[in-house]
């Protein structure tokens, strides 16, 4: 999968947002808050192809968490992200 282009994070407080330069694309009913383990894992793959399983990995390298965590959080992400339209 990959993000698609015209989404942006944004910082908001503590968390960030994800924004979208395209009207169209918005779906407007949907507000997409990142914290910072999941605006590490954008930021890590944007404008990458990745998977579940590459976010996994990144979860991996920098947290301190069992590998079972890691990849039901990572696919909880991945499937959001694809949900959301943000990620095709």
């Amino acid at each position: 999968m990959r993000i698609k282009e015209g989404f942006k994070l944004r910082p908001l407080g503590k968390e960030h947002v994800v924004t979208c330069e395209n009207v169209s694309l918005v779906n407007f009913n949907k507000v997409i808050s990142l914290n910072s383990s999941a605006t590490y894992l954008w930021e890590s793959v944007q404008g990458k192809e990745f998977t579940a399983d590459t976010l996994k990995d990144l979860l991996l390298e920098k947290y301190e968490v069992d590998p079972e965590t890691a990849a039901r959080d990572a696919a909880a992400l991945a499937q959001q992200l694809l949900d959301a339209g943000v990620a095709e």
